[in-house]
């Protein structure tokens, strides 16, 4: 016990150190670490953070970042495109759960800007927030699955915050899993590392593995290796031979024929296989599951069929290009979060499986483009796409100029995360993404970075 308090009195002490030299590392920590949490909580995090941000604004004044200027006029499209909007009603309902791509970005401009070294702190005390969040969630599933003798505990999440799942339906296994992945190349990537910094990175890279989400682990394991063939101590000793055994690993696994043959079975054949997650959950036995090539070429389906995650994000795609098309939408789209009335139409006329009677929501017709690229451009146009490639262009563009790999880590797996995924068109996305985003782009680590 003395040994706890002496650490938590240790920690609260070196937060207030960090929180007199800039006001906004507690704030910032706060918000980032409630994420998890309620979106009440969340929510009182994000207002102390701008009261703060607000009260900070007597003393010092307002600095033009471009960098955080690009979230704002995302946000500035999204209101403009109620005026246009085909369902005014959603769009106004959504501009509230997107004003952290407005607020947030305001937040850092009125901060004086953190040091690297303040940002890599913040970084390291959301890292061990995580840590706790995965331990409780571990512990609750070995709780559970004694109580209900079923494995499934231990996996993704449930289809409702109640049922089995290793997280509550309510978090989302994928978005779960970016969160620990951030975390995760915290401790991953230092230099020196300590017993419990090993154990921390096995510990969340086990639970990521558990989560399930395919296009996550995938994107993990790469940033891993390339982390340890490039930016490494071994690897900057061994650079070139690193760089020719890496090339011949990922020469090896795309020349392979079988690995080709099997993708060519995956796009003709009819299974539940997928790289992504599905997205209708209890499918039941019997059903005939729609190939890639038949989703996106079939001119008609059946209640019967039924979309691996990869085959129901070809069909949107699909829809997608036909719905801009034939709308006149390709400047403008339909206005934010107004997509939904166009993605319902193509699933009657296309006869998909609309749901139980008393869950009209469990059908295709319910369910956005899992895309971020598709979604803003379906719902604000070319302009709203362009923002978000510009977006990620900045990240990834600082984070290399920077050399911070968990920043690159961050880039990269919002990239990935954005093709199966309307990460943004959700309350904890939106403000993960924009946080960070925020956080790793802000003016004073680009100048500390080339000097």
């Amino acid at each position: 016990m003395v040994n706890i308090y002496n650490f938590s009195k240790n920690v609260i002490q070196n937060l207030i150190k960090e929180n007199k030299s800039n006001s906004s590392f507690i704030p910032i920590l706060l918000v980032l670490s409630t994420i998890p949490l309620t979106f009440a909580i969340n929510n009182v995090s994000l207002g102390i953070f701008l009261l703060v941000a607000f009260i900070a604004l007597k003393k010092q004044n307002f600095k033009f970042q471009k960098e955080l200027i690009f979230p704002i006029l995302l946000y500035v499209l999204m209101v403009i495109s109620y005026f246009w909007s085909i369902d005014p009603e959603a769009t106004l309902s959504a501009l509230l759960k997107e004003i952290p791509l407005l607020l947030i970005p305001i937040g850092f401009l009125i901060f004086k800007a953190n040091t690297s070294e303040q940002k890599r702190k913040i970084i390291a005390y959301y890292s061990y927030v995580i840590v706790a969040f995965v331990l409780y969630y571990s512990v609750r599933a070995i709780i559970r699955y004694f109580i209900f003798d079923d494995a499934r505990m231990f996996f993704y999440h449930g289809e409702n915050d109640k049922d089995y799942g290793l997280v509550p339906k309510f978090l989302n296994a994928i978005h779960m899993s970016v969160f620990v992945a951030v975390a995760f190349f915290h401790f991953f990537t230092k230099e020196i590392k300590s017993k419990t910094d090993t154990l921390f990175s096995a510990v969340l890279f086990g639970f990521i593995l558990l989560l399930s989400s395919k296009n996550i682990i995938l994107v993990v394991l790469l940033l891993s290796l390339i982390n340890i063939f490039f930016f490494s101590k071994t690897a900057h000793k061994l650079r070139l031979r690193n760089l020719i055994v890496f090339g011949l690993i990922l020469a090896v696994i795309f020349s392979i024929g079988r690995i080709k043959e099997r993708f060519k079975i995956e796009f003709q054949t009819n299974t539940d296989k997928s790289l992504s997650t599905n997205v209708i959950e209890g499918v039941p036995a019997g059903v005939h599951f729609v190939s890639l090539k038949e989703a996106w070429s079939n001119p008609t389906f059946t209640t019967n069929d039924y979309f691996n995650g990869t085959a129901f994000r070809v069909y949107q795609f699909r829809i997608f290009t036909e719905l801009i098309n034939e709308n006149n939408a390709f400047l403008t789209g339909f206005g934010l979060n107004a997509s939904y009335p166009k993605i319902k139409e193509k699933a009657v006329q296309y006869d998909l499986y609309m749901g139980e009677k008393n869950r009209p929501d469990s059908g295709y017709q319910s369910k956005n483009f899992h895309n971020q690229y598709v979604q803003n451009f379906a719902d604000l146009g070319l302009f709203g796409f362009l923002l978000i490639v510009i977006m990620l262009f900045v990240n990834v563009k600082n984070a290399i100029k920077m050399k911070d790999f968990v920043h690159f880590a961050f880039a990269f797996l919002m990239i990935s995360l954005f093709l199966t995924e309307s990460f943004l068109w959700r309350q904890r996305g939106v403000v993960f993404f924009t946080m960070m985003y925020c956080l790793f782009n802000s003016v004073q680590k680009v100048r500390d970075c080339s000097k």
